[in-house]
């Protein structure tokens, strides 16, 4: 029924424009139709009796000699392939289709002379893809027709589907003369998992799918059709609808043809069989030729018209042909090609030779008197922008078998604080929900967060905080020990500078250097007291001050005792006979000797900040929960200069201490100064290994440690002599 109203449409078409003074005027449009009976064989049959004249007939020579100048069809794609390729290559006529929506037929190198009144599979395939998405759906089943149509639409719904985040748990196919393979994908569904169905299929195996589903009871399935079965009427049965019910889909424009429903049930039984004639005074038609009495009962027939959702696309059809004779007769060329027809629609082909894309989102609902109909619940209008091209009404859908909208995924969301962990072998869309890592957050969306270096994760794992920050402070208890000990060597050293001038006068004072100890005991002061800049958050100031501080005051205090030792040495040189060496390290030289040696340690810490000095660094790679603030030290080779000189000079001090230790005299400090330069490179030794091991606030402690007791060893270096004098 549904091709014989095709073909009525066809020849409605024809008439009106036979009958028109302004297109074609003079000149009528003939035809012939031929039954293909949905065969690709039968199609190339009727093609041949096309392109050869009336009188061709099987077995006979092709001759070539026939008046058709362009071919309305085919309905299926596969054939439309066919009948494109042979009508091109071998009769150069063109050949427009009203229904073939194949994407293959788009390409114009393999198919040049062939258009359609139908959009491309291109727009309707994406259009699914669309669909799905929108209603939040992420795991649906695949079924498509083993022919072109199904394969090329298929295809792109995959490859769309997968960049919306679609999985596809499964993708069948099937052609009508294969029962086995129908079997396999009934079973297939069976078994899945998804309620959501996406059959890309065309009419008649659709019809052999409902069959089959209905046998085997599958029900509470949601299907996603095409335009290709949608709505057909002849699929929409009350035992259809207990499988089917709530289907979405794809369907074509409505569109009325004026006076079509009227010609059906008149003015075409008068022209198309002659043989009608009314039955006395009622409006009533007989036929009396018996071959057409098959025909009898359609001849009142026309509650179907409505639902003839291509009736428009051969309507254009027939127009496009009488409009391109009638440019061609008139000797017109026309860079595009477009008219109007009479229930409004302009009509134009792209580049492909296809008609823009327009469809109408249907849904298969039951009315409360128990009528089954296609209700419009939306629109896709590829012509629009593109954040106006789909609009679905959800609130006027009814779902499969009148319950709520499925929920159709493979896995549930994850919960906040748990991340999704891949099934193998299993699409994206299947996981697992574990527990994120460390410094990993997840939300009420699932989106797996990286928390910034500076904030770690919390305990729930679904918020990013502020990470505990750590450096050595004033105010707890190792900060404080430091500062009591820094402090009361400080003051020790202070104290002891006091008896010093207390006692300048004493002979023992005065032979033991006053001026060297007092800047000793001033130096002294000054190690001791930088330690507390090592203490406290580190800024750019004190970070610049801290280390640049200890090597300049640990040289001078090095250089005092250095200079001390020499003199020793020289005061016993002195005392042999012909000695005059005293001359050569007095006072000047020894103050002299205390300042060189200092200047290089400042040109050596002037140097280091002003290539690359020590600057405030957040060192978040020991330690993941905690953030260690500390002192970087800018250049690395500056730090171990500074460092290598004071034990350059501590060595030096050592080996001059240890050869003059064995000399007589109750004043001779050389055996004091030995034991604090072993006691100093004794720290500073272990202070290497012990500084690179320590982690975080502890490498400022040991660091602190190492200043405070060489500081401790160098202070027992006075003391001696101030008991000796006391003594006395």
């Amino acid at each position: 029924m549904k091709y014989f109203r095709l073909a009525q449409i066809m020849i409605f078409a024809i008439e009106e424009i036979n009958r028109s003074e302004m297109l074609l005027p003079n000149v009528s449009i003939g035809y012939q139709i031929y039954d293909t009976c949905s065969s690709r064989m039968s199609s190339m049959s009727a093609t041949m009796g096309l392109m050869n004249g009336p009188e061709f007939a099987a077995g006979e020579t092709c001759n070539g000699q026939s008046s058709i100048h362009a071919i309305i069809g085919e309905t299926e794609s596969s054939a439309t392939m066919l009948v494109s390729l042979f009508v091109f290559y071998l009769f150069f006529f063109s050949q427009i289709s009203h229904t073939a929506s194949c994407e293959c037929l788009s390409n114009r190198k393999d198919h040049p002379s062939f258009f359609r009144t139908i959009s491309s599979d291109y727009h309707q395939s994406r259009a699914l893809a669309y669909i799905v998405k929108h209603l939040g759906w992420s795991w649906v089943g695949a079924v498509n027709s083993d022919n072109d149509y199904g394969n090329y639409g298929m295809a792109i719904f995959l490859n769309t589907a997968q960049k919306e985040g679609i999985c596809v748990e499964y993708s069948e196919k099937f052609y009508r003369t294969e029962p086995e393979k129908l079997k396999k994908v009934v079973d297939t569904i069976k078994k899945g998992t998804t309620k959501v169905i996406v059959a890309f299929v065309s009419f008649i195996e659709m019809g052999l799918l409902i069959d089959q589903l209905n046998i085997l009871n599958i029900t509470g399935l949601q299907i996603i059709g095409v335009e290709g079965w949608i709505t057909s009427k002849s699929l929409i049965t009350p035992k259809s609808f207990q499988v089917m019910g709530g289907s979405l889909g794809f369907a074509l424009r409505k569109i009325n043809l004026e006076g079509f429903s009227d010609y059906v049930v008149k003015a075409f039984w008068e022209t198309a069989f002659p043989c009608t004639q009314l039955k006395g005074n009622s409006s009533q038609y007989v036929i009396n030729c018996s071959r057409y009495q098959d025909l009898l009962a359609l001849k009142n027939y026309n509650e179907d018209v409505p639902e003839q959702r291509y009736s428009s696309h051969v309507y254009k059809a027939v127009y496009a042909v009488a409009h391109s004779l009638h440019s061609l007769l008139k000797c017109k060329e026309q860079e595009g090609f477009n008219f109007t027809v009479k229930f409004g629609d302009r009509v134009w082909f792209d580049r492909t030779g296809a008609a823009v894309a327009q469809y109408e989102v249907v849904n298969w609902q039951q009315d409360s008197d128990g009528s089954l109909q296609f209700k419009s619940v939306g629109y896709y209008d590829a012509s629009l922008p593109p954040d106006q091209q789909f609009v679905l009404n959800t609130e006027n859908i009814i779902w499969a078998r009148g319950q709520l909208k499925p929920s159709s995924i493979c896995s549930e969301s994850c919960l906040p604080g748990t991340r999704k962990a891949a099934q193998k072998g299993r699409p994206v869309c299947c996981y697992d929900c574990i527990p994120c890592a460390e410094g990993e957050i997840s939300n009420e969306t699932g989106n797996l967060t990286q928390c910034p270096g500076d904030l770690l994760s919390n305990a729930e794992k679904n918020k990013c905080v502020l990470k505990a920050v750590e450096f050595l402070s004033f105010t707890e208890v190792m900060g404080i020990v430091l500062v009591f000990f820094s402090l009361f060597g400080a003051g020790l050293t202070v104290l002891v500078a006091i008896l010093f001038y207390r006692m300048r006068d004493t002979p023992i004072v005065k032979a033991n250097n006053s001026e060297l100890s007092f800047l000793l005991l001033f130096s002294l002061t000054l190690c001791l007291l930088c330690s507390l800049t090592f203490i406290g958050q580190p800024n750019e100031w004190s970070c610049m001050l801290r280390h640049t501080a200890f090597g300049i005051t640990f040289v001078l205090c090095i250089s005092c005792l250095l200079g001390k030792t020499i003199v020793v040495l020289m005061a016993f040189k002195a005392t042999l006979p012909g000695s005059n060496v005293m001359k050569w390290f007095g006072p000047a030289q020894q103050r002299l000797s205390v300042v060189a040696f200092t200047l290089i340690q400042v040109l050596i810490c002037v140097l280091w900040l002003t290539i690359s000095p020590p600057f405030p660094h957040k060192n978040m790679k020991y330690f993941k929960e905690k953030i260690i603030l500390e002192c970087s030290l800018g250049s690395t080779i500056s730090f171990w200069a500074v460092l290598g000189y004071i034990g350059l000079l501590a060595v030096l001090c050592f080996i001059l201490a240890f050869l003059a230790r064995t000399l007589p005299d109750n004043f001779n400090e050389a055996k004091f100064i030995t034991f604090s330069m072993l006691i100093f490179c004794a720290v500073w030794i272990t202070f290497i290994p012990a500084y690179v091991s320590s982690p975080g606030k502890f490498t400022v402690a040991v660091e602190i440690f190492a200043i405070l007791a060489s500081s401790f060893g160098l202070l027992h270096d006075p003391d001696p002599v101030l008991s000796e004098d006391l003594n006395n």
